[in-house]
């Protein structure tokens, strides 16, 4: 399966207008922002866990990134509510569940080989920080490497809000709106936009909370069962 899997492309999905697709597991339903590649793929999604349900104990051969949205998702190393963000690099295993139900952005077989980071934060004890260079803009960094990095960002409403984008770059939105490329993206909304690319974006009247994982893009992994 191929879904905006070009990587030169501008790529957008409004998830929350999308249906809940079945997954194999009981109780697990997704809705597919980029992928490539059957059950094992390099894939972008948001993937909703009914009340009790849980996932097959697995190995991350390539590295799971994801954060919490809703709910409370668990596993061996822990719980982690709403607002958690969690890194689990390639040779990680687990067997997460949610026996309260939860609700992640999850981003599978996207680590970069050296990355051997295991990470766990509670963003809401992340301090947030003014963006010297974007007024209106205010952030958590949750990680940071050679080759990426990832924030939560707030932008002040109506605020515009530019970046150059050298390595390409992801946005989530948490919450509120934003407007870009002639698209409105509210909660729960996709943006990709390629490497060498320059955002060019304007908050919403309410302003807009985003997740924002900025050039990894030019340091791309490419699952052996898709090459």
């Amino acid at each position: 399966m191929q879904l905006n899997a070009d990587l030169t492309l501008r790529a957008t999905v409004h998830a929350a207008q999308q249906p809940w697709l079945a997954s194999p597991l009981p109780g697990v339903e997704r809705r597919m922002l980029h992928r490539l590649g059957q059950e094992v793929a390099q894939a972008t999604s948001i993937v909703r866990y009914a009340p009790g349900s849980s996932f097959s104990a697995h190995t991350h051969t390539g590295g799971e990134e994801y954060l919490v949205l809703d709910g409370v998702f668990e596993d061996e190393q822990g719980r982690y509510p709403a607002g958690s963000y969690v890194r689990n690099p390639r040779g990680t295993r687990h067997t997460p569940s949610a026996p309260q139900g939860a609700t992640i952005l999850v981003k599978l077989w996207q680590f970069d080989p050296q990355d051997q980071v295991q990470l766990q934060v509670q963003t809401a004890d992340v301090k947030n920080k003014a963006d010297p260079q974007r007024p209106g803009v205010q952030f958590k960094r949750l990680f940071a490497s050679a080759q990426e990095d990832v924030r939560l960002e707030t932008w002040a409403p109506h605020a515009p809000v530019e970046l150059a984008l050298p390595g390409g770059a992801e946005f989530f939105v948490l919450d509120g709106s934003f407007a870009e490329g002639g698209e409105v993206f509210a909660a729960h909304s996709w943006l990709r936009l390629p490497c060498d690319s320059h955002l060019k974006a304007q908050a919403g009247a309410q302003g807009a909370t985003v997740w924002v994982k900025q050039g990894h893009l030019a340091h791309w992994q490419t699952p052996p069962a898709s090459a």
